[in-house]
């Protein structure tokens, strides 16, 4: 006959079945999941053999045997209660000698509790049926609530010493959870001393102390995990699943009933398992987001300050480089008398070398003015013919003594509005790159109507380079790979400042190359109405 009180043991067994596994796929490895398991199945056992033992009520030699079947696993309740305990409280490594010897006395009750000096006989009561209490039953008892107690005795002090907020809620959970199975489930023993509760107290527990320990688990964080929604819809499913068990008619109906809970719970257990997976893989992309967050803020930072560096380095060596130029064009036109050849000779040299430092430092103080917003930008129409015109006159004599040529023919004006002075510096610095990058060939110059704008291209037969300087030509501080180990010389910023000077106009970059040794080509589009550039930061 399977009635509530027939089936309530059952329902216990899976809830805690279910929590058992839920703790211990949180984390296998973790010493506090595996005794939270540990306890879990002390208490799976006890309430599958108490079925079991109901369903044999009527044949007492099974009956015996199914009880003395739950007492060899309660005998292990207090060393895990008391190991958990060290382990929750952060005591691991204190109490090893009290500890060992609960564990030892476990072991012994195990033992004697399949003697007929431990439990002997059937006492039947009103809705149940339990074995009889003997002498080592007693003594077993003082046991059992002494074990249990220095687990109470270390949460409490445990409780009065931390004061940490969530902390102390864990503590409160674990201590009220492990007090429901102890003194509410422990009102089991009554009946083995001829005392009818009248109401399944005992194993009513075995409901309530899953359903807390989970709150606090996925609500308070015991296991160090967030709750989500799947673990409650879980939880739920497999509530309603158990429940169904109550209304079974025959042993059948209760096994296919089990059978399905069982699945239910293990598959539920996979789902949470693969979604509690995905949560932490998620929160390990945050942690990660956010560490790569105070890094960006932080090289920022120090961007920000080398930046600071470089003006205020800048601003020091512009002054004694112009005054040493100064002294050397005096010298050379003889302000400090008559000079020979030899001499002059050495002044060009050292007016060569003051004219490439005060070029770097002039890149420097354009890098430190465009990064700091102090960049001033002077718009106004003017002919990009006659510019090029210019440029290429002044590059005349470079070019033929490299034995190159440069190829531009002089079009009719061509009008743009922008900064005459930043553009220049762009086509300048294209046009001294092809020809520092080059060793032969023609330097070709062009001007073409591209949509809404002019497209200026430089190209040449030089060099060339792969895909990897391609996209990286116009970041700071960058050297390609196809000048390494030659004896061109160079700072990585003039293709930056080139990009930074055509963009605040609107306009873009870019370079091509068909390959290493096969040329490049360099060119920048600018719209014919650019957009006016914010006013510099004074």
């Amino acid at each position: 006959m399977f009635d509530i009180y027939t089936t309530l043991p059952l329902t216990c067994a899976l809830f805690v079945l279910f929590f058992g596994l839920f703790v211990l796929f949180q984390d296998y490895h973790s010493r506090m999941n595996q005794l939270l398991f540990g306890f879990n199945v002390s208490m799976l056992f006890w309430m599958f053999g108490t079925f079991m033992m109901f369903v044999s009520r009527g044949d007492e030699t099974w009956a015996l045997f199914w009880d003395r079947f739950i007492y060899m696993s309660v005998a292990f309740m207090p060393p895990l209660m008391h190991h958990f305990s060290l382990v929750f409280t952060q005591q691991v490594g204190k109490q090893k000698k009290r500890l060992i010897i609960n564990y030892i006395l476990a072991f012994a009750f195990a033992y004697l509790s399949q003697t007929k000096y431990f439990v002997d006989g059937l006492y039947y009561y009103s809705w149940g049926v339990h074995s009889q209490a003997r002498i080592l039953h007693t003594v077993f008892l003082g046991y059992f609530f002494l074990g249990t107690g220095v687990f109470f005795a270390n949460v409490f002090r445990f409780f009065l010493k931390t004061k940490d907020r969530i902390t102390r809620l864990q503590t409160i959970y674990v201590f009220i959870s492990f007090a429901i199975v102890i003194f509410i489930g422990g009102s089991a023993y009554l009946f083995a001393y001829h005392v009818d509760t009248k109401f399944p107290f005992a194993y009513v527990s075995g409901l309530v102390f899953p359903i807390m320990l989970f709150y606090a688990v996925s609500r308070h964080h015991l296991l160090g995990k967030k709750a989500v929604l799947t673990e409650v819809m879980v939880g739920l499913a497999e509530f309603f699943v158990v429940m169904e068990i109550f209304f079974s008619q025959n042993l059948r109906d209760v096994l296919v009933r089990v059978i399905f809970a069982i699945v239910l719970a293990v598959l539920g257990m996979v789902l949470i398992k693969s979604v509690r997976t995905e949560i932490n893989r998620r929160e390990e992309v945050t942690k990660m987001a956010n560490s790569l967050e105070k890094a960006n803020l932080r090289l920022q930072e120090l961007d920000k300050q080398k930046t600071e560096f470089l003006s205020i380095a800048s601003h020091q060596l512009r002054t004694p480089l112009s005054i040493l130029k100064g002294y050397i064009e005096l010298i050379k036109d003889g302000g400090y008398g008559k000079i020979t050849k030899q001499t002059t000779e050495i002044l060009n040299n050292m007016d060569e070398s003051n004219e490439h430092l005060i070029k770097l430092v002039d890149e420097f103080l354009n890098i430190s003015r465009i990064e700091q917003g102090r960049t001033k930008f002077n718009f106004a129409q003017f002919d990009v013919a006659h510019m090029i015109d210019v440029l290429v006159e002044e590059f005349k004599m470079k070019a033929k003594d490299k034995n190159m040529t440069l190829d531009w023919t002089n079009s009719a004006p061509i009008d743009l509005i922008g900064d005459e002075e930043k553009i220049r510096h762009v086509v300048f610095n294209f046009i001294d790159n092809a020809l520092k990058y080059s060793d032969k060939g023609t330097i070709k110059i062009k001007v073409k109507n591209d949509y809404d704008g002019y497209r200026v291209v430089v190209s040449d037969s030089g060099f060339g380079f792969n895909k990897t300087d391609e996209v990286n030509f116009f970041q700071k501080f960058y050297r390609g790979e196809n000048v390494k180990g030659t004896n061109v010389n160079g700072t990585g910023l003039g293709l930056y400042v080139c990009r930074k000077f055509i963009e605040a106009h609107g306009g873009k970059v870019w370079a091509h190359s068909p390959g290493l040794g096969k040329g490049s080509q360099f060119g920048f589009w600018l719209p014919f109405k650019p957009v006016q550039p914010p006013d510099p930061v004074a």
